[in-house]
């Protein structure tokens, strides 16, 4: 049986199989998925790891708006209450470039371990016990902040977070694939040279469109190599043959998305197989219009193959969500009750690159909480 990092015998399809079309005609309306559940209490107080949650995109209004206000002049607005409308997105592309208008707001490592921060803050507001944050550090050096500060910065903050929030965080150093092999360059280099404490992966994100997965794979070698788990964006605007390159050709430990799996009953067999995690973030998906609609979402379709699902918010503020809004709407999706929302977030612990005890920790803190719930 062929281990993720082997070859697997499997025809890659076409870039574009089975991909999202964008609206032809964007709309101004914000697009949620917010739901009302009779488990939100619940999900609330349950310990949780999260996965697949981006640095810059998990920046809360507050924090855009302190930012943007000590750099004015910048095209993110410095009131939180316009910065709804702001993100609100016609399609995938738009929402890179309001992302990318944010990074712009990041000018040295004052403000790097000020959104650091201001984060494990939130996600400690969420009962979030350990994440593993998708970090572009190619994105921050090219714009003039020197990658011994940057780390420094983060490191900061992870530490403090640690002992100040009993929150464990940890890192995935993420290529921009718009930004091509020269971004690729750099996040090696940063992930290999100044190699933090806290990383533990190396991903690739972007679009996905026109940025063919195989173009990375001595990059994923060189990663891996140095100790660092594959966790690559593969699967969301395009078809199953992303998904399949990331396998083959970046090692994939982890899919970041992968829901046009779906599409794919030998994709979907070899993910359930080999239990190689999924990282779904329903709301995402749709806000960015990779899935139409939550009714067309096919995180029931996964689970239903077997395949090992986590529950993820990517960027929640800019997709007006959270951790606790997603295990609500999976909730809904896969009709779950307690027992199977607590399972739900065992999956991410056990998905996890975090440390054995940390792992023997929040899987028996979720266990214990569980009981006492239904113990009434």
């Amino acid at each position: 049986m062929p281990t993720p990092f082997q070859r697997i015998d499997k025809r890659t399809d076409e870039l574009t199989d089975g991909l999202t079309a964008p609206l032809t005609t964007p709309t101004t309306a914000p697009m949620t998925t917010t739901v009302s559940s009779p488990y939100a209490g619940f999900i609330a107080g349950l310990p949780k790891a999260e996965l697949h949650v981006h640095h810059v995109g998990s920046a809360s209004p507050r924090i855009v708006a302190e930012l943007a206000s000590r750099h004015p002049g910048a095209a993110v607005p410095a009131d939180e209450a316009k910065l709804a409308e702001y993100f609100t997105f016609s399609d995938f592309a738009h929402f890179v470039t309001v992302y990318l208008s944010v990074v712009d707001l990041i000018k040295d490592g004052e403000d790097v371990r000020t959104l650091t921060y201001g984060i494990a803050e939130n996600m400690h507001a969420l009962n979030v016990r350990y994440a593993e944050l998708t970090v572009s550090p190619h994105s921050h050096l090219d714009r003039g902040i020197p990658g011994e500060a940057f780390m420094e910065a983060i490191e900061d903050a992870r530490l403090a977070a640690e002992r100040d929030l009993g929150l464990v965080l940890r890192w995935c150093f993420d290529i921009p694939g718009e930004d091509g092999l020269r971004a690729a360059d750099i996040t090696l280099d940063a992930a290999t040279r100044l190699a933090p404490a806290g990383l533990v992966s190396f991903g690739l994100g972007g679009p996905e469109i026109g940025v063919p997965r195989p173009q990375f794979r001595p990059y994923f070698d060189a990663a891996r190599a140095a100790g660092l788990h594959s966790v690559p964006h593969a699967g969301e605007t395009t078809g199953p043959g992303t998904i399949w390159d990331a396998l083959n050709d970046l090692g994939a430990e982890r899919i970041g998305h992968g829901t046009s799996a779906a599409q794919d009953p030998e994709l979907l067999a070899h993910l359930a197989a080999h239990q190689i995690p999924l990282e779904v973030c329903p709301t995402s998906n749709i806000a960015t219009r990779a899935v139409a609609t939550l009714a067309e979402h096919p995180l029931a379709d996964l689970v239903a193959a077997g395949c090992l699902v986590t529950i993820n918010s990517d960027d929640p503020p800019m997709f007006a969500t959270d951790l606790n809004q997603e295990y609500a709407v999976a909730a809904e999706l896969l009709d779950l009750d307690e027992t199977g929302i607590a399972a739900l977030a065992r999956n991410a612990v056990a998905a996890s690159f975090a440390p054995d005890d940390v792992k023997v920790r929040l899987t028996g803190e979720i266990d214990s909480y569980l009981a006492r719930h239904l113990a009434g």
